[in-house]
């Protein structure tokens, strides 16, 4: 397969992209480095540096490279930031995607595999959630990729493209070489946000809430390897390219993890006490966010290899212990 990875320098993306060349396929990655980092590429990958709102660096792009199927991580994802800066999100989420379907119709690339969210179903229903459940985003993040998701559905239905969404929970771990990881600024996650402070970058983590209806109090949430994730985005690919119908799926371990939890986890592994202060809740925050993978295993014969929070944190902190700073010096 040619591949296109969009937003491939980023932390999803540069997994997928080291996933599909350890797979031995063609990829060709494009970013603006907004969030993304050069040092991320994979040498072996063709790189170009673009932005997906530039119609004419798509159309010049597709006309030089022949792809095959298009997979679609260049989208801003901090859900604070979506809800400070909502115009930011319409902007580069949606409109972006609109310049990309446009350039992807007139090219006649019609398999696209999306990097969407669990938020995208805002406050769940029921535990754990399925991809039929209603969504009812709380966010702007969380609107703009459904949002994306119905622009595919109905260009789909009119010019014949077909789509894989993938709705992922928690991402998080590193590539098991500790080549590339995480490294967001901000950083928001909570895993590396632990890491930091064994990294003697803070003094403490911050647990917002500890009365929720959990068994610790603390929220739950899914964690899945980004390995995993990786894995799935080339099987969605294959299903595509074999002729599968578009369709959305979650990715999840299915298994929920406390705050409280994931910090006793990240002590143990780094052999740091890692103090926590329990701060007010946040607003917005779920008491528990768990997915039902079943429909990806079935239909896409997904196995997530790596669902041991010890094995997740292990590899986190092989990248953080070893690059304080990200990507910077």
């Amino acid at each position: 397969m040619n591949i296109l990875v969009l937003g491939g320098a980023g932390y999803i993306g540069s997994h997928t992209v080291y996933a599909l060349i350890e797979a031995g396929q063609n990829v060709v990655i494009a970013d603006n480095l907004l969030t993304g980092f050069e040092q991320a590429v994979h040498p072996k990958a063709k790189f170009y540096k673009g932005d997906i709102r530039d119609r004419a660096f798509l159309d010049a792009l597709f006309a030089k490279e022949h792809i095959d199927v298009v997979i679609h991580f260049a989208a801003c994802s901090l859900v604070g930031e979506s809800v400070t800066q909502p115009l930011k999100y319409y902007d580069n989420n949606l409109c972006g995607t609109k310049v990309l379907l446009e350039a992807m119709v007139k090219a006649g690339v019609d398999k696209i595999v999306f990097s969407s969210t669990a938020a995208t179903y805002g406050e769940p229903k029921r535990v754990p959630i399925l991809e039929d459940d209603p969504t009812e985003p709380t966010n702007p993040y969380g609107e703009t990729k459904l949002s994306m998701e119905k622009m595919f559905k109905w260009v789909g239905a009119a010019h014949g493209i077909r789509y894989v969404s993938l709705r992922y929970f928690n991402a998080c771990g590193a590539h098991e070489s500790g080549e590339i990881g995480e490294a967001h600024n901000p950083e928001s996650h909570l895993i590396p946000l632990i890491l930091q402070v064994p990294n003697g970058k803070r003094e403490f983590i911050s647990i917002f809430g500890d009365d929720y209806p959990t068994k610790d109090g603390t929220c739950v949430r899914d964690y899945i390897h980004v390995t995993d994730l990786a894995q799935a985005h080339i099987l969605a690919a294959q299903y595509l390219m074999a002729g599968g119908e578009s369709d959305i799926f979650n990715l999840g371990n299915g298994v929920g993890f406390t705050v409280k939890e994931v910090v006793d986890v990240a002590r143990a592994v780094t052999g740091h006490p890692i103090p926590a202060r329990v701060e007010p809740r946040r607003a917005g925050d779920p008491a528990q966010l768990i997915a039902s993978s079943e429909k990806a295993k079935t239909v896409l014969g997904w196995n997530p290899q790596h669902a041991s929070l010890e094995e997740i944190i292990a590899s986190a902190w092989k990248w953080h212990s070893t690059h304080p700073n990200g990507y910077g010096k």
